[in-house]
């Protein structure tokens, strides 16, 4: 007779995880060749029968995981990646069609995302992600006034000898974004260290109207920069994201303490055996010493 604690193993058991993440990728895979319309059209009856027990499984283990909380069901809506895969299964359900059909295909290729819902490490990593958000923001605003900082200083020191990276404001902005991800910063040091003449407008003569060297002032103001917005406020990033990380480890171990007795049962064991070992290490040392 099946119960719902018998379903609650059921649906956490290893090989039903497998299962559903089989079927996630299959859904994926579905979803990538429909972008083929040639291929779709010719096997268009078996990616629809495919597509259709996919979404039964879904339905299935949707079913299957609301049961397993009874007799409080709605317990399986307070997890929100439970809640994610639940909005998707329904979504994709609905009679959609017409105008609305782009909408049903984001549906199906956010199934996909179903894969964070179902491996633990994933989630591990986009809760961190989703956690760090607050702290990022303070870290984005204090890239924003140094980029806009050093947006109006390169207007006003540059837009004359390199109008193309510096002629206003904006375009300032978009060169100092292109700079902080590395993208060939150097040539837009070396066109302003040794003026648009000499560098970098061989095939834009007509916007170097205004050529002007600045080896020292050029080189001090990008390689700062560089410096400040691409590895000192980038590190800042990765210590938010690393502490958001250890934060959402302690919340996964209260979300998981099954697996946390398991695994300090599995350390006590070793504990135990490693004693053991030194014991008979011991007993053999005292036994090659006696007469």
């Amino acid at each position: 007779m099946v119960t719902f604690d018998n379903l609650k193993k059921i649906v956490t058991h290893k090989y039903f995880e497998v299962f559903i993440i089989s079927i996630i990728i299959l859904a994926g895979i579905l979803v990538g060749v429909q972008t083929y319309p040639d291929f779709s059209a010719k096997h268009h009856d078996l990616i629809t029968a495919l597509d259709t027990l996919i979404i039964i499984i879904f339905v299935i283990e949707a079913i299957l995981k609301i049961a397993s909380e009874m007799p409080r069901p709605l317990q399986y809506f307070k997890n929100s990646w439970n809640v994610f895969d639940f909005i998707i299964v329904v979504g994709v359900l609905l009679p959609l069609g017409g105008s609305f059909l782009p909408v049903l295909r984001l549906l199906r290729v956010l199934r996909v995302f179903r894969l964070i819902t179902t491996i633990p490490k994933m989630r591990l990593i986009v809760g961190a992600l989703l956690k760090s958000i607050p702290s990022m923001i303070h870290v984005f605003l204090l890239l924003g006034i140094i980029f806009y900082i050093y947006a109006v200083m390169a207007t006003f020191a540059f837009s004359e000898n390199d109008p193309i990276h510096f002629e206003n404001l904006q375009t300032s902005l978009l060169t100092l974004f292109r700079m902080v991800t590395f993208e060939d910063w150097t040539d837009v040091m070396y066109i302003n260290m040794y003026g648009c003449d000499q560098y970098g407008y061989e095939g834009a003569r007509l916007e170097c109207t205004n050529p002007s060297a600045s080896p020292i002032g050029a080189a001090l103001f990008f390689t700062s920069f560089v410096l400040i917005g691409g590895l000192i406020v980038l590190n800042f990033a990765i210590g938010v994201v690393i502490n958001s990380m250890d934060e959402m480890k302690e919340e996964m171990v209260n979300e998981y303490p099954a697996y946390n007795k398991l695994a300090e049962k599995g350390k006590q064991e070793n504990i135990i055996d490693r004693l053991n070992k030194m014991d008979e290490k011991l007993d053999a040392l005292l036994n090659d010493r006696s007469p």
